[in-house]
């Protein structure tokens, strides 16, 4: 699985405590191994958890070792950028996408 600087892996069994337990808004990144637009969004996603890390927590979920989270929140495609607050999902962006329209996509939940 493709690390990312700054981005915090989560599996099924942690998801609890570092998603839906986190007291502010968290990214999850639900992605795959395999799936060459989630490679595209590893720069975008490093660079938004520095330059954010005051307002937004950026984790990464590999789908192929976590299906348990993936099922639950009926992510189907990758890569699903989804964010939590309050362990809700109140925003869900499906595709790569660059980091402006991102921003932009999230700044009403964050």
């Amino acid at each position: 699985m493709v690390q990312i600087t700054g981005v915090a892996t989560v599996t099924d069994e942690t998801f609890a405590a570092e998603v839906l337990a986190a007291e502010g808004p968290v990214l999850v990144d639900f992605t795959a191994d395999w799936c060459p637009p989630c490679r595209q969004m590893v720069p975008v996603l490093a660079e938004i958890a520095r330059e954010q890390a005051d307002r937004l927590t950026v984790v990464s979920l590999d789908v192929d070792h976590n299906p348990e989270t993936q099922a639950a929140y009926g992510v189907l495609s990758m890569p699903t950028l989804m964010v939590f607050r309050g362990g809700e999902p109140v925003k869900s962006v499906v595709g790569a996408r660059a980091k402006a329209r991102l921003l932009r996509e999230l700044d009403d939940v964050l």
